[in-house]
């Protein structure tokens, strides 16, 4: 299943269908920055306390390009849906575990 761009929101975990989890970190005009985990990722926990991003490089690419790749449903947090919100500890662990922190300032001063 492919993803509609407006469905692409900054704060979210995605899970494409070679089980990669995509969790997008930031999104400004056309363009995000997500967090990418190893293809072939085991399945996260119902409660995840660690997210599989570390020493995985931030990436930037374009919103249309992103929401081709094809994603699944996944369970996440107790549900099952193609996108699944992050907390703030998750998407601040995520963010710390692909140095993304300057990326994100960079791109939102664009």
């Amino acid at each position: 299943m492919k993803l509609k761009e407006k469905q692409v929101e900054a704060g979210y975990l995605y899970l494409t269908t070679v089980n990669q989890y995509r969790a997008v970190l930031a999104v400004k005009g056309d363009f995000l920055l997500y967090a990418p985990s190893s293809e072939g990722t085991a399945p996260l926990s119902q409660n995840p306390t660690v997210l599989p991003f570390e020493h995985q490089p931030v990436k930037k690419c374009q919103i249309v390009t992103f929401a081709k790749k094809d994603y699944q449903e996944f369970d996440f947090n107790g549900t099952t849906a193609i996108k699944h919100k992050l907390t703030e500890l998750q998407l601040a662990e995520a963010i710390a575990q692909c140095n993304a922190k300057s990326a994100i300032t960079a791109l939102l001063a664009e």
